[in-house]
């Protein structure tokens, strides 16, 4: 896949397909996945005099512009766009729409363009947050708690749920549109949130055929995967160890950007408070964004002694030529040194962080609940975790929530006593009440699969002996979430249908829907 690639080129041909100083018109949505793939410079370069959020710009006329307008075809970009174009400010106006465009809005547009500003409609598919090229976000409606209202639907507004089903929905589908891709759907079959975004899908695809009219690569069909996070709740659960998870758990990674701030960190101050952090643009966090704590260190160490030696070659400057040359690398170089002190700078706050929620303690318990099957051990190692004082809340409330997904059947006595103990540390009794949710919402009564492998004598003896096979390269590491056997099973054929039906048409002309 690649998700930055096409996004950048959808920013690309719009801009070129409008030359000349213009205004780049975005919204709410288009606006991250517009910043993750070009960058303010690259904006200017193609000729962007300004960049504007639509509805929120003065009422200064600037004719001698074109506006390059792209916003997703929302109820409520529609409403501002027709605003717009009923008292247009600029020159003329091309409208790029992030995802399909419903013919009724194009009509209220085209009755709203009176002064026939309109030049061109097109639809880019784009309707969704890239954050490197194999991954990207879909922002779901705040209203009904976001992403909550897909994690437990019988508990929310169902028009709640409706809302972020659809949305999610339209954004799975920007995206297929946007790698030219025409999937086979399949869904985790105890979850209804999954099943109503993969049969969302599935008729979406079904029901334009044209539209999603792309050859399968290989000869063999992709797979498009809707799973419930409730499947897998240890894995958010643990703490991370590898950069971009720990930039993501400890500091906050939102659409590839750091706020230092929200752990009392400054950056430095050629960079500020709020730093980017994208693989796109960071070719040393792309090399490292999955390397773990103890390599990154390393490696950080030998970016700084590569920028130390090349500050030293500059250092004697003695005659035109040089003087010259070293002008001609400045850009680089400063771009260099600015790279070089945001990583130094992210590796110091994480590693004060780490010491200071003593987070490997904190994981290395983590992991004996993930991975292995003693509860007096268990409970013994979670009650003493609960009695250091310098743990937060939050690692405090994790572990006793990974005691209760792991010993939900056998440790009922065990884990009141640590709920109680939980709350004799000073965490919020309705805080506490959070751990029998979490068992109630994603116990293994609401779960596809096996996910400690101890449904069956079987599955326990086959862990055992690949635990035995494998050993422990690093004991903070040595969980693998549930994502890696169903892909492994994907890739070799093997997923069950009982568990992962089809949604619309099944490979060979058959329908599980």
């Amino acid at each position: 896949m690649a998700l930055v690639a096409a996004a950048r080129e959808c920013v690309r041909r719009m801009l070129s397909e409008s030359p000349g100083m213009k205004c780049l018109v975005v919204d709410k949505w288009t606006l991250p996945c517009t910043t993750a793939a070009y960058t303010q410079s690259e904006i200017l370069a193609q000729e962007v005099f300004l960049v504007e959020t639509l509805g929120d710009a003065s009422d200064e006329e600037m004719r001698h512009l074109k506006a390059v307008v792209f916003v997703r075809p929302s109820r409520e970009s529609i409403n501002k766009l027709k605003e717009a174009l009923r008292r247009p400010r600029f020159g003329e106006y091309a409208l790029y729409f992030s995802n399909v465009v419903a013919e009724s809005d194009l009509q209220e547009l085209a009755d709203a363009d009176v002064e026939e500003r309109v030049t061109a409609v097109h639809e880019y598919f784009a309707d969704f947050n890239p954050l490197d090229e194999l991954h990207f976000s879909v922002a779901l409606p705040a209203r009904g708690g976001g992403n909550a209202a897909l994690l437990a639907p019988g508990a929310w507004d169902p028009s709640a749920q409706t809302l972020a089903c659809e949305r999610a929905c339209e954004g799975l589908c920007a995206a297929l549109l946007a790698l030219k891709r025409r999937p086979a759907v399949r869904y985790a079959g105890r979850s209804e949130a999954a099943r109503r975004v993969a049969t969302g899908v599935a008729r979406a695809i079904e029901g334009d055929p044209v539209l999603y009219d792309f050859r399968s690569r290989d000869g063999a069909a992709p797979l498009l995967l809707v799973l419930d996070r409730r499947d897998d709740p240890v894995t958010p659960l643990l703490s991370q160890w590898t950069y971009q998870a720990m930039l993501h758990e400890i500091i906050g990674l939102e659409n590839n950007t750091l706020d230092l701030a929200t752990i009392g960190a400054r950056g430095p101050k050629e960079l500020g408070a709020q730093l980017v952090v994208a693989a796109s643009q960071d070719p040393f966090f792309k090399a490292n964004m999955f390397e773990n704590y103890g390599d990154l260190g390393a490696n950080v160490k030998t970016l700084v002694d590569e920028f130390q030696s090349k500050t030293k070659s500059n250092q004697n400057i003695s005659s035109i030529e040089e003087m010259q040359r070293f002008v001609d690398n400045y850009p680089e170089f400063r771009k260099l040194s600015g790279n070089v002190s945001k990583h130094v700078t992210l590796l110091s706050e994480l590693s004060r962080v780490i010491d200071e929620r003593q987070l490997m303690s904190v994981s290395q318990q983590e992991q004996e609940l993930a991975c292995t099957d003693g509860m007096s051990a268990a409970y013994e190692g979670v009650l003493s975790l609960l009695s250091n004082h310098a743990l937060r809340e939050q690692e405090k409330l994790r572990l006793v929530m990974l005691f209760g997904l792991r010993y939900e059947r056998s440790g009922g006595r065990n884990l009141q006593t640590l709920l109680d103990r939980l709350e004799e540390t000073g965490v919020p009794r309705q805080r506490c009440a959070l751990v029998r949710t979490l068992v109630q919402v994603a116990g293994s009564a609401a779960r596809t699969g096996d996910l400690f492998g101890d449904k069956t004598f079987f599955a326990r003896a086959a862990g055992n002996v690949a635990r035995g096979l494998r050993g422990v390269d690093n004991v903070y590491t040595q969980h693998v979430p549930a994502l890696a056997s169903h892909v492994d099973a994907a890739r070799k054929g093997r997923l069950r249908e009982g568990d992962f039906p089809f949604a619309g048409a099944a490979p060979g002309g058959g329908a599980s829907e």
